[in-house]
């Protein structure tokens, strides 16, 4: 960003909230630093001339408009719904063109700002579009790029081909669903984390208690589900494995007891190699998971410290080979390209160490800045260009094809740097279903734990979820856990 850009603000101004966000979230995409900065803000006025007005405002308030989209105001109060929305793309795409010739950019995913690009293209092809009429679509009406459009149309094959026969709806008897616990402790925070979590050591105390809490909602709530069969369990975290082998053992023997299903995925994260031993391992075997991640992120020492994980490249080779002779043959992998001090080689390299090992699946992960993680907090970290994070994507795929590992699961996060997405590639056959599950939204999922959301489809409409969140702080989990038993009963019951 020029120097003269830094020392301004962005100000966004809508006649209300609703237009506010497509219009945000467009902008935010060509100008990361100045989110980063906090020099990007919104305010909404009523009584504007026209939409949306954006324009530059220095300190001592002079304003350098550079956007404007008229519409009257009488006009935007008698809009159908149909109306509305085609002006709203319209208003983007022309916030595009202008922000494309300002930067002299063009986005990888054009006017989309939502994080299921995938959802779109599935929807095309089951309304009987063709795979090259989809791709089209993508390029010429959102304006996005002619690679981004052939991965989004692949991967929304992919996943019609997994869902498979999943069917539909909610609080009807024998219809599929799926479950996620939530384990919120983990050996250190990592830089770029905004999951809720807590360090193990500090809370070593509780985790008992928490356990106590956790098995109480899922037994309080199983009754009410006890005729839907389970397509995937997912515990996630935090870091599970940081439980000790006991509270791991008594954790997998809660989830057996009151959620049995002996044919449905079961997935464990296993994120951390210093949380991993051989008694953890053949508990989870034991148990009947099925699935399990080891996560190195990067196979470079220097950047494992940097961003805040006390383990080694070494740790993640010895936990990888531990877990295969322990009988895992469905290991998944997460990376993240752009992390702070790597270049292109460096993810190349992390790339060829990771391919040694030959996963059964890996998830490529754009660097995000989420505003609640260290990295959002902190301003002095640098950015990842765009151009080496789009380099980085593209070496990912290539890799994966030489790895013979086929996109089949996609999503996108606000602040993205390079305004890239998150891929996962798996060996056929090797597909984590869960993550197309949650992000594709055709299947009730019952969440358990501090800060789980519960899923319920009422329909395929998106407007129509029903979405019970638990808090996020696990006391507060803890201290109002027969609040949240009371919410969930009220909607299956």
């Amino acid at each position: 960003m020029a120097k003269d850009l830094r020392e301004k603000e962005l100000i966004i101004c809508c006649r209300d909230a609703y237009d506010s966000y497509d219009a945000y979230h467009i902008t935010a995409a060509f100008f990361p630093e100045m989110v980063r900065l906090g020099k990007i803000r919104q305010k909404t006025d009523p009584g504007i001339d026209a939409w949306v007005i954006i324009s530059f405002q220095d300190a001592s308030g002079v304003a350098d408009e550079i956007f404007r989209f008229h519409q009257a105001a009488t006009e935007q109060q008698t809009q159908s719904a149909q109306k509305r929305k085609q002006l709203k793309y319209e208003m983007g795409c022309s916030l595009y063109e202008t922000l494309s010739a300002l930067t002299g950019k063009r986005l990888p995913w054009g006017i989309l700002t939502g994080v299921r690009p995938t959802k779109i293209a599935r929807r095309w092809l089951e309304e009987g579009m063709d795979e090259t009429s989809c791709r089209d679509r993508f390029e010429y009406e959102l304006k996005v790029s002619a690679a981004r459009a052939a991965l989004a149309v692949e991967v929304a094959k992919r996943e019609r081909e997994l869902i498979g026969t999943l069917e539909h709806g909610c609080h009807v008897a024998e219809k599929p669903m799926s479950v996620y616990v939530h384990i919120p402790f983990c050996p250190s925070r990592c830089l770029y984390c905004s999951f809720a979590s807590v360090p193990v050591d500090k809370y070593s105390s509780r985790i008992d208690q928490y356990l106590d809490a956790l098995e109480r909602e899922m037994a309080s709530v199983a009754p009410f589900v006890s005729d839907r069969p389970l397509s995937c369990i997912y515990v996630g975290g935090g870091t599970p494995t940081a439980l000790d082998s006991e509270q791991l053992k008594r954790l997998c023997g809660m989830i057996r007891s009151y959620l049995p299903e002996e044919s449905c995925e079961w997935t464990v994260e296993a994120g951390r190699p210093d949380t991993i031993t051989e008694e953890k391992l053949h508990i989870l075997k034991e148990a009947g998971v099925d699935r399990i991640s080891i996560n190195p992120q990067t196979m470079h020492d220097k950047t494992l410290e940097r961003i805040g994980r006390r383990h080694t490249a070494a740790q993640i080779r010895e936990a990888f080979m531990m877990a295969r002779a322990a009988g895992f043959d469905n290991i998944n992998m997460d990376l993240i390209s752009g992390l702070e001090g790597e270049d292109l080689s460096d993810f190349t390299a992390t790339l060829k160490m990771v391919g040694e090992l030959k996963p059964d699946s890996v998830t490529v992960h754009a660097l995000a800045v989420k505003r609640a993680s260290i990295l959002g907090q902190e301003k002095d970290h640098p950015l990842p260009a765009e151009d080496l994070m789009t380099q980085m994507a593209d070496e990912a795929r290539l890799w994966a094809a030489q790895q013979e590992l086929k996109p089949y699961y996609l999503y996108r996060q606000k602040n993205m740097s390079g305004n890239g997405e998150n891929i996962g590639f798996a060996k056929p056959g090797k597909e984590g279903l869960y993550n197309i599950l949650i992000m594709e939204e055709v299947q009730d999922i019952l969440a358990f734990g501090a800060g789980a959301v519960t899923k319920l489809m009422s329909g395929g409409n998106k407007k129509e979820i029903v979405r019970i969140n638990n808090v996020k702080d696990v006391l507060l989990y803890m201290d109002q856990i027969d609040d949240m038993i009371k919410r969930k009963e009220e909607y299956l019951c």
